[in-house]
């Protein structure tokens, strides 16, 4: 019975979880950085603007009309700039017409994603222009750009680091669990030994001395331990079982056979176990999963029925169907939704580990099998589950 951790998942979903914790927590502080970096780049674009509003005025100031016959007009690659008079009409201007320049006023402003600087000038003294108006293009998206990446970066770092401490922390899970399946494997393997012992000896002494109602409660008892012995085992061996091959089963000789096996469990408790099988129904399927599912529904129908009642056992085709049932006259099912769950018991003081429905659940989910459960209290409850496509 392994307790199979995958350390690289178990490390991934809670590196991620505990990722995602960490965005919740660093939300608010990365947009306040969001908005300090914003007013940072506003007033950076601020004062680029007024620098070169400055640099204007100064090659407008070294022209001299007297020596200088033309005046070159700075251009620039990311700046747009102008000179308009009081009128906002333009004298020279290299900015975009989609930018609109009225009611101008000094200083700094915001125009979409634009933003200008207006200088007032003195007037008549630069070509006859009252202001000079600097444009550049404001790129949020770089501002964006660069707080995501550092968003980012520090994801990255928190979810390497998560991912690395819990792998490590897995570690010593995966050893104990390694430990664990090493022991239960030995203690399956030790008592299959005196099991095997303790029924060949019965059988030997029955066949020299006849029938002993007290050795018939030995060998009962023995093949409830060894259905819970075969549990545990299967569960061991899960994944090879499921890697294994499907083969022709006679399932009409295959279910007689169980039942035939389970007789003596059932005469401990007075129990009538009454089969009614169709002959020759053939099954493609794994032996070892079939026989989970018979060995399981007869185990729990003996131990939930009644003493001096009766346990039925059916198997009929239906078209390129099988029908399998079975029916006790017992306790019933407080909760037949819960009854495939692991370690769930119906009744504590019954025995077991509660794990052999679990099996039968995940077998008829990994095989669609369908499966009906019919329920009364104190009336019993029946078991029926469809094979498809039998031969």
């Amino acid at each position: 019975m392994k307790l199979e951790v995958n350390e690289r998942r178990f490390s991934l979903k809670y590196a991620t979880i505990y990722t995602l914790i960490i965005i919740g927590v660093l939300f608010a502080p990365f947009a306040i950085y969001d908005k300090y970096r914003y007013s940072v780049e506003e007033v950076k674009t601020e004062i680029s603007l007024k620098k070169k509003a400055i640099e204007i005025i100064n090659e407008m100031e070294r022209f001299n009309p007297n020596i200088d016959k033309y005046f070159t007009y700075p251009r620039y690659k990311i700046y747009q700039s102008g000179l308009y008079d009081d009128s906002t009409n333009p004298i020279f201007t290299t900015v975009d017409e989609k930018i609109t320049i009225s009611n101008l006023r000094q200083g700094y402003s915001r125009q979409g994603s634009h933003r200008l600087y207006v200088m007032k000038l003195i007037d008549g003294k630069y070509f006859g222009a009252s202001y000079l108006v600097v444009v550049t293009e404001f790129n949020i998206y770089a501002v964006l750009e660069n707080i995501l990446i550092i968003f980012l970066t520090v994801l990255t770092v928190v979810f390497g680091l998560s991912f690395l401490i819990l792998k490590n922390f897995a570690k010593p899970f995966r050893q104990i669990n390694e430990a664990l399946d090493e022991f239960i494997k030995d203690a399956m393997h030790e008592i299959n030994t005196p099991l095997a012992i303790i029924n060949i000896n019965i059988d030997v002494f029955s066949e020299k001395y006849g029938k002993n109602k007290y050795l018939s409660r030995i060998k009962s008892a023995s093949k409830i331990l060894s259905t819970i012995y075969n549990d545990m085992n299967y569960l061991i061996k899960e994944q090879t079982i499921n890697r294994a091959n499907k083969q022709s089963i006679n399932f009409s000789d295959f279910l007689n056979k169980s039942a035939c096996y389970f007789q003596e469990i059932a005469e401990l408790k007075n129990i009538e176990l009454i089969t009614d099988i169709d002959d020759l129904i053939m099954l493609e399927f794994i032996p070892t999963k079939l026989q989970k599912i018979i060995d399981n529904n007869l185990s729990n129908a003996i131990k939930y029925s009644y003493e001096n009642s009766k346990v039925i056992v059916t198997l009929k085709k239906n078209g390129d169907r099988a029908i399998l049932g079975f029916r006790d006259f017992g306790m019933g099912i407080k909760d037949p939704d819960m009854i495939f769950s692991r370690y769930y018991r119906e009744d504590n003081a019954k025995g077991g580990f509660g794990i052999g429905l679990n099996i039968v659940g995940k077998i008829i989910n990994e095989e669609d099998i369908t499966v009906k459960i019919e329920s009364e209290l104190k009336k019993g409850a029946y078991f029926e589950y469809i094979f498809k496509k039998i031969n």
